[in-house]
């Protein structure tokens, strides 16, 4: 089987920290990327056929991983209070079918999103996965891939390059991302009873938007390769759209979609083909 040797880079962008994981030589690889299941979300019809569902599906693309990247929102709501949430037990089937994966020599990835931001030491004990909180790129069968989630990630001259109203919705977002990375307020919220924290979280839940975040992320890409920082694939949660755009003629940014309405993951192959797949059809 063909060995590949990952490059290792550290990039600082105008927004954002970029950090590529270290150098190693490593096989070629199944890997699969999904992002936003909303697992407790109240606009599901039918909680367990849904958990189900996502379960069926990760058991079905572990049957060949190698790695599996999670890029964020998995849940509606995430907070690892200080006392014990007896909520969370109704996600025991599918902590459990990930902690097999993981038995089973799989490695699991789960980047935080805007609902499960939170997310710290408690998910991993619970599903065996390896938590990211800021952007990075792989070197995975010749194909260096950006994974991000999809917040907080603009182009170098925002700034002068969209119009007022864009920026005022950009600062805005940028001083919102900076609240929630607050350790006090982390602190004081995880000292709430999950019942009133959840009442809080799930009410938050439904109020966030992100459709309109892919023309910065699309922006945010052509930037990178401007600059100079090439990658073949960005791939991005965050939006619920599936869609694969044309970034230059060597790079390709792919929309996750979502596991929660559309059902839809990317898959890269031996040969270092990304794909997105839609399991309804």
């Amino acid at each position: 089987m063909e060995t590949l040797k990952a490059d290792y880079r550290f990039f600082v962008h105008a927004n954002n920290k970029t950090i590529d994981i270290e150098t190693e030589t490593k096989p070629a690889e199944m890997i699969y990327f999904l992002s936003d299941a909303h697992l407790g979300s109240p606009n599901i019809v039918d909680e367990q056929e849904h958990q189900n569902k996502l379960i069926a599906l990760i058991e079905q693309i572990g049957k060949d991983a190698t790695e599996i990247y999670m890029l964020g929102d998995m849940f509606d709501f995430w907070v690892e209070y200080f006392i014990r949430d007896p909520k969370k037990r109704r996600f025991n089937p599918f902590f459990k079918a990930l902690k097999k994966l993981q038995k089973q020599g799989i490695k699991l990835h789960y980047f935080v999103g805007d609902h499960d931001r939170w997310a710290s030491e408690g998910m991993e004990k619970l599903t065996g996965a390896k938590i990211h909180t800021d952007p990075f790129s792989i070197n995975r069968n010749g194909k260096i891939i950006y994974l991000a989630y999809g917040t907080g990630l603009y182009p170098y001259n925002w700034y002068r390059s969209y119009e007022a109203a864009k920026r005022k919705k950009i600062k805005e977002s940028i001083r919102r991302n900076e609240r929630m990375k607050n350790p006090s307020l982390q602190f004081l919220f995880r000292m709430l009873p999950p019942a009133w924290g959840n009442k809080i979280g799930y009410k938050w839940a439904q109020k966030q938007t992100s459709i309109e975040d892919k023309d910065y992320l699309i922006d945010y890409a052509k930037d990178e390769e401007k600059q100079g920082i090439h990658r073949d694939y960005y791939v991005f949660g965050h939006t619920h759209l599936a869609l694969d755009v044309q970034i230059t003629k060597r790079s390709r940014a792919i929309f996750l979609g979502d596991c929660f309405k559309q059902w839809t993951y990317a898959r890269l192959d031996e040969q270092g083909n990304l794909e997105l797949i839609n399991i309804e059809k």
